[in-house]
């Protein structure tokens, strides 16, 4: 599964869509550059937003009082006078304009997370800072309107998330390692020029312009799951630029893929065994069978064999199928107000009916219900492979999957597999792991959540390590989902607030309960999300 975004992010693997790509340009003629060889960064031009496009996942328009602006930025940052690609951006002003601090700007995971698209569904959340900060998203390069990367097809789509993405015989594994060597086909043959520059260290390169191009000496930050590692690699590039930041959801800098996806299992488990405990502490009140955490995930582990065997009826004329019901109990996890959908989608299934388990699982690959897939799964695959050096054989992936399974019967095996993502992918990666030192750097504010599945807890101490003495200040957040910040724990926002407001940090080491409340009936999430194997 992957790094994420805003609330529930999580994966089956890849995604895409037939949305064409923004061409890219080569204005001519005589340009100023700035002091590094790169073209002048000018001031951008604000204007009416329109709605989400498909590539972005759709939605309403954002409010009137919001405004929009595209940046053009290098495609090949050692080619800075050569061919731009645009950079969409959405902002809401500060509601004290006399008072205002400048601009904060966010990154909400993925890789592929729309910005352009979160931002205004989760600005409420945000309202203390709008009051002092203009609240500022983008959509990264390869993402939503910025030359979004195009794979397959959305009927293409509808077939790979629904195959078995844990194979156990060798004609399953043929057929599974061929449906990904398909897949980065259709990647390079749509996005063949694109792929080679999008990436964390491009992306960070283009947050300076963004800086540069709102006005702002320093670059006022909030990154979350994904977005804290674009933050760090921000941060090493140009610590002298960084202003106040957030991490919140940290993904651990010092993992590799391998080591990531792991973690990832061990994560998702420990959230599953905390939603199976919670159900047994309602006894009867839970609709799931089983006396124990160990019967009621017994229970889910028959029914993903089940539906290998046999799928049963989804929404429409599609099936549920063991990777369609992994994802949407997955994405479930992502959030504790998502517990009582899964509960039910469950148990449903469990029943014979598939519908609620193949929305959750829609709703985590990008799937509206025009059957249109956004471009967060494609995005995701090209950012990651163009990030990882790693590339894993059959034979390794296989010799890997104890390892998986142990720390995950229900999640190990998809997560196992799908180490084999960027294997055939047609561009090299940059890292072995990313470099995050920032020495020089302003403090940054890193939040780790102890009940997190995607993002680990101990990523947010391994992201202090990394930045370096003085830099990273970590609070703890004892609470489930995936993000400290959106569970609206009062502790955690004062801290988060008071700094980016006042500049004052909390102190290092800083420890934050969650407070148990009465949970609202839950809904699907406004976002889609998606889980990177």
């Amino acid at each position: 599964m992957s790094r994420n975004a805003w609330r529930v992010t999580a994966a089956a693997t890849l995604a895409a869509t037939l949305l064409t790509t923004a061409a890219c340009s080569d204005d001519g003629g005589e340009k100023k550059t700035t002091a590094d060889g790169s073209p002048e960064v000018k001031p951008l031009k604000w204007g009416d937003c329109e709605a989400p496009t498909t590539a972005q996942g759709g939605g309403q328009a954002p409010p009137k009082d919001w405004q929009c602006a595209t940046l053009d930025v290098p495609l090949d940052y050692a080619k800075p006078e050569g061919e731009t690609i645009p950079i969409g951006l959405i902002r809401a002003k500060a509601r004290d304009q006399k008072n205002r601090l400048g601009s904060l700007v966010f990154n909400f995971g993925g890789p592929g997370d729309s910005g352009m698209a979160t931002l205004p569904s989760a600005a409420k959340e945000f309202e203390a800072l709008r009051a002092r900060y203009d609240l500022v998203s983008f959509d990264p390069r390869g993402v939503g309107t910025s030359a979004p990367v195009l794979c397959a097809s959305d009927r293409q789509l509808d077939a790979y998330y629904a195959e078995d993405a844990s194979p156990d015989t060798p004609q399953e594994e043929k057929t599974f390692t061929d449906a990904g060597k398909e897949y980065v086909e259709a990647c390079e043959k749509n996005s063949g020029k694109l792929l080679p520059h999008v990436g964390t260290e491009n992306a960070a390169r283009d947050l300076d312009r963004i800086r540069q191009a709102l006005g702002d000496e320093k670059l006022n930050y909030f990154g979350i799951s994904y977005g804290t590692e674009l933050g760090g690699v921000y941060a090493h590039l140009f610590p002298k630029n960084v202003g106040r930041a957030v991490f919140d959801a940290v993904v651990d800098p010092t993992q590799t893929s391998e080591e990531g996806a792991l973690g990832q299992a061990k994560g998702f488990q420990l959230a599953l065994d905390n939603f199976a405990q919670d159900c047994v502490d309602r006894g009867d009140q839970c609709a799931l069978q089983g006396s124990s955490v160990k019967e009621i995930e017994a229970g889910i582990i028959k029914l993903q064999k089940d539906l290998a065997a046999k799928p049963i009826p989804g929404i429409g004329d599609r099936k549920l199928t063991e990777s369609l019901a992994t994802n949407g109990i997955a994405l479930a996890l992502y959030s504790q107000e998502l517990w009582p959908l899964l509960e039910q989608g469950l148990d449903e299934a469990q029943g014979g009916q598939g519908q609620l388990l193949m929305a959750l699982s829609d709703s985590l690959s990008g799937r509206d219900e025009q059957g249109r897939y956004s471009n967060l799964g494609a995005a995701n695959i090209a950012i990651n492979c163009r990030d990882s050096k790693d590339r894993y054989t059959l034979e390794e992936t296989k010799a890997k999957l104890p390892a998986f399974r142990a720390a995950s019967p229900v999640f190990g095996d998809m997560l196992g597999w799908g180490m084999l993502g960027c294997t055939d992918w047609p561009v090299p990666g940059t890292w072995e792991t990313p470099d995050v030192s920032a020495p020089g750097s302003e403090p940054i504010l890193v939040i780790g959540n102890t009940g997190d599945p995607a993002t680990p807890y101990e990523g947010a101490r391994k992201m202090v390590e990394r930045l370096g003495p003085g830099v990273g200040v970590e609070l703890t957040y004892k609470g489930e989902g995936h993000g400290a910040y959106n569970s609206g724990d009062p502790c955690v926002q004062e801290a988060v607030n008071t700094y980016l407001i006042e500049g004052k940090p909390p102190a290092a080491g800083t420890v934050c309960t969650a407070v148990p409340s009465d949970p609202t009936a839950p809904t699907l999430p406004a976002e889609p999300s998606e889980l990177q194997g």
